[in-house]
Parts: structure tokens; C-alpha cells; sequence
């Protein structure tokens, strides 16, 4: 087996303390943005507002500040513009603009028999998106702009996605703690979802200090994390566990954790890295698009490993030491 360390004695549960204080700030951070976003004080994405999305190509060259500038003038100055660069796209944009899109438009035709009959002909994301482009075509009448796709989402809607983005996370949570509880014991099933926790929040608050834009693609992306984070906290759970059976008589429950954190540290390190390599180069490569979703992962992937090592173990040996369970 490849080693990128060689055997290690580092005192991680010696200094819990110090990780604890510093997880603290994370997950205090991370909160108070949980609140904020719920509050809608967050650079919301469409999924969760709603409102239209255009995405498209300029014939000839032009710049996002050129777009945005056009835009303004027509009262479109809060529209998120996007330069789609790299893969082959040439002078591609994607525009979006938030706003609430909750009726549909009535067309009221008379039938054969001459009674009228209403028609719900148009979305009124449809129709957003429609002056969206209608902009376009009259501040560049000499540079077309080519519609690729249009995409709308209405407030409900997007009212209905943050609920079952929601539950989505609660039900991740009760899965892991069921998981661990059966596998291991209770104790470590409530020390994984603690340390699953602390990286979603933490990822949140360092996304909200970023104030990149939070949607569906930041969800998936904490929930990957976390899945993600669980196999690696249950990679050094089961070298404790298979440790305590071991030296349970000549050794103490801190010494064994300690120990088996610092057995499996290369095989973490390697594990992260690897995955964090391939990740860099979504971020690096994937364009604008995939930009905010690789972002998330590797700030997840960072947080992930960290949270295995200091969070997880740590807090079982806390819960050890206050409430003894094991012989030493």
C-alpha cells in the first residue's frame, strides 16, 4: 500500500481543544448565515427566487461590462451576466434576472360556436425572458444575439425547491446517524453527524463570505461532501474500533484513538488529495458554469478531511472522558 507519510505519532486529540475553538467559529459562521439566508439576505440563486434565464451567443465580440451596461439603461441592471469562456464558446453568455413569476398569461379566443374560450398561451417567465431579449436585440442591432435556451422558475416553485432542499439535508442527517448507529455504536453515530454538520455549515459560511450565488448546485454540492465526509470519518472509526478490541487492556481510550487517527492519516491525506486533484481541474477547466459547484467541492473536500481528524474522534473522546462507557 503507498504511504505518502511515513508512521506518525501527532498528538491530534492533545490539542482538540484548539480544534474545537477553531470549528466553533466555523459553525457559528455557518449558522448565522443559515439564518440570513432564510431571510433572503443571500446572493439567492433563480431555483430558490425565481425569475428567467437566457442563455446565448453574440455574433461578434463583446464583453459582460458592454451586456450589463446595455441592460442597465433598459432597467435591467440587477441582471446577473455571466461569460461563458473556453470549450469552444465564442462571445456565449448566460443572463439571468430574478423576479417573481407566478401567473400565466390569458389569451381569450372565440370558438366556432362563438363562446369565448381563455388560452394560458405564455408563462410570465416566458414573457420576462421575452423582454430580455428584446433588450438585447435593440441595444445591439448590428451584433444579433443568438437565444441557445431560456429557462423560468416561479416564486412558488422556487418557495417549493428551498423546502425540499431542506428535507433533503434533514433526511441525509438521520441516515447518517442510523448508519453509524448501527454499525458502530450510538455514540459514533452522533459524533459523524456533528462532524457532517460542521462541514455543511461551514461550507455555507464561507460561500455566503464569498457571496457566491446559492442554488440547487450548492445542495448537491453539500450533499456530496457529506457523503463524502461520512466514508472517510468511518475509514478511522473502524481502525478504532478494531484498535479498542486490541489494546483495550494496555492502553487507554485516548491513546487508541490518537493512534488509529495517525494509522490511517496517510490513506486520508492520499484519499483527499487524489479527489481534490480531479476536482482542481473542474474548477480550473470547467468554465463558468461549473465553476460555483466546483468551488463548493473543494472547500467541502478541505473541511471533509479536517472534520474526520479533529471533529469526529475528538468528540468521542470528549464524551468518553465525561461519561465513561469503556474499560480502560
Amino acid at each position: 500500500m503507498m504511504r505518502l507519510l511515513k508512521e506518525t505519532n501527532i498528538n491530534f486529540i492533545g490539542n482538540r481543544k484548539i480544534a474545537f475553538f477553531f470549528s466553533g467559529i466555523l459553525v457559528i459562521l455557518g449558522l448565522i448565515s443559515f439564518v440570513l439566508i432564510l431571510m433572503g439576505k443571500a446572493n439567492l440563486g433563480l431555483d430558490f427566487t425565481g425569475g428567467a434565464e437566457l442563455i446565448g451567443s453574440f455574433e461578434k465580440q463583446i464583453s459582460a461590462q458592454e451586456v450589463r451596461s446595455a441592460l442597465n439603461q433598459v432597467g435591467y441592471g440587477r441582471a446577473n451576466i455571466q461569460q461563458v469562456t473556453g470549450g469552444g464558446f465564442n462571445n456565449s453568455f448566460i443572463i439571468r434576472l430574478q423576479g417573481r413569476i407566478e401567473n400565466a398569461i390569458a389569451e381569450t379566443t372565440m370558438t366556432s360556436e362563438g363562446k369565448p374560450m381563455v388560452t394560458m398561451v405564455a408563462a410570465e417567465g416566458d414573457k420576462l425572458a421575452t423582454k430580455l431579449l428584446e433588450a438585447l436585440h435593440q441595444k445591439f442591432p448590428d451584433n444579433k444575439f443568438k437565444l441557445d435556451s431560456t429557462d423560468n422558475i416561479s416564486g412558488k416553485v422556487g418557495k417549493q425547491l428551498a423546502k425540499d432542499a431542506t428535507w433533503a439535508v434533514i433526511f441525509a442527517f438521520l441516515g447518517i446517524l442510523v448508519y453509524i448507529w448501527i454499525r458502530f455504536d450510538f455514540r459514533f453515530g452522533v459524533a459523524a453527524t456533528i462532524a457532517t454538520l460542521h462541514d455543511i455549515l461551514a461550507m455555507l459560511g464561507i460561500y455566503f463570505i464569498l457571496q457566491r450565488e446559492i442554488s440547487l448546485l450548492l445542495i448537491t454540492a453539500l450533499l456530496t461532501v457529506a457523503g463524502y465526509s461520512l466514508t472517510d470519518t468511518v475509514v478511522v472509526f473502524d481502525r478504532i474500533r478494531e484498535n479498542l478490541k486490541q489494546f483495550r487492556k494496555r492502553s487507554d481510550f485516548m491513546t487508541t484513538v490518537n493512534t488509529s487517527i495517525n494509522e490511517v492519516l496517510s490513506r486520508t491525506i492520499i484519499t483527499s488529495l487524489t479527489t481534490l486533484m480531479a476536482v482542481l481541474a473542474l474548477l480550473v477547466f470547467g468554465g463558468e458554469v461549473l465553476f460555483d459547484f466546483s468551488l463548493a467541492l473543494v472547500i467541502g473536500i478541505v473541511i471533509g478531511t479536517y472534520s474526520s481528524i479533529f471533529v469526529a474522534s475528538p468528540i468521542i473522546v470528549e464524551w468518553e472522558n465525561r461519561s465513561p462507557r469503556r474499560v480502560k
